[in-house]
């Protein structure tokens, strides 16, 4: 029995890849197969956004997409062949360690130079509101999933690693209260900016590098074999949370984003800064303990989350200092 579910509309196309998987989302066609798939960029538009929507499967859905065909054969050997070169990618340019306390380690160093505070440094002290505003589109397709891939990961976690990663999720989901899951906050936040917190609203106004990042985030979630990985990624966006909401905090303030969209950042300054401890000293200190194997997995997940945000950072100042948009199209 069929059964359709109300969520985002479906994106726009981008090549040909993502056409085939939209056409068979409708129903009006096979996805696309393996040899067209090989031609398509791995970080390109095309292949990251037929990756997303095939993820997306998993989160709510499309609105009039069936919800059985999250498990339909076909479309999950196409998401397979989307996901091999996007991680075969991923090992070639971003792997830099071999050890997750390397890896962890530089995280603490703040980066020198121009771009050492990164878009958040930028944004803090040069940045205009029309540019806050492209930020907060662009990043509202993570922010609205905040703590949802990670999720995946509890039942392949054990002892420690798994009590931490419990304790964390508990505070990113509100600690109980509805009003203060983050994702929640973070719609809050976007209407202060007269931005549309429809969830999945600005897929198609975001780059490829904005999907990418999402996109890592569900294939880590999704694959008990890259659960060393998704501990990475998470101790990366932990780690690095706090000293990054605190420029974007002031940047908030200096450009009179308003009182919520201060809020979200201040709320992550205070509660990233004890998060962190708890992923060095139970998450992944706990998992290498259990599986001390999945050390280079660690360091894997914390090189491919900072390889994807530098390329997002790269193309939100590049824009920004062309004096135009980053955005694919206007918000």
């Amino acid at each position: 029995m069929e059964t359709r579910v109300r969520g985002p509309a479906l994106p726009e196309s981008r090549g040909r890849v993502s056409a085939a998987v939209l056409e068979c989302l409708r129903r009006q066609g096979p996805p696309p197969g393996s040899r067209e798939i090989a031609g398509a960029d791995p970080f390109g538009d095309d292949l990251q956004l037929a990756l997303y929507v095939c993820y997306e499967l998993h989160y709510r859905g499309f609105d009039g997409v069936d919800a059985d065909l999250e498990w339909d054969p076909e479309l999950l050997r196409c998401r397979a062949a989307l996901e091999w070169p996007f991680l075969e990618a991923l090992r070639d340019r971003a792997t830099r360690h071999v050890s997750a306390q390397e890896a962890l380690d530089e995280l603490l160093v703040e980066p020198a130079g121009e771009d050492g505070g990164g878009v958040g440094g930028f944004l803090q002290d040069e940045g205009e509101l029309w540019q806050v505003r492209e930020y907060a589109a662009q990043r509202s397709l993570y922010h609205l999933k905040e703590a949802d891939p990670h999720a995946w990961v509890l039942p392949r976690l054990w002892g420690r690693a798994k009590a931490g990663m419990a304790a964390v999720e508990f505070d990113e989901f509100g600690g109980g209260r509805a009003e203060r899951v983050h994702a929640r906050l973070f719609a809050d936040l976007m209407t202060d900016l007269r931005l549309d917190p429809a969830y999945g609203r600005y897929v198609d106004a975001a780059g490829a590098e904005a999907l990418a990042l999402v996109n890592l985030m569900s294939l880590l979630g999704l694959h008990r074999a890259l659960r060393g990985a998704l501990v990475g990624h998470f101790a990366t966006v932990e780690i690095t949370s706090s000293p990054g909401s605190r420029r974007l905090a002031r940047a908030m303030r200096r450009t009179g984003a308003g009182a919520a969209a201060e809020h979200f950042y201040d709320e992550h300054v205070e509660a990233d800064a004890v998060h962190e401890q708890i992923v060095r000293r139970d998450v992944v200190a706990g998992l290498l303990e259990e599986e001390p194997q999945l050390d280079s997995d660690v360091a894997f997940g914390v090189d491919a989350t900072n390889h994807l945000e530098d390329a997002l950072a790269d193309r939100l100042l590049g824009a920004w200092r062309a004096g135009r948009s980053s955005l694919r199209t206007p918000v």
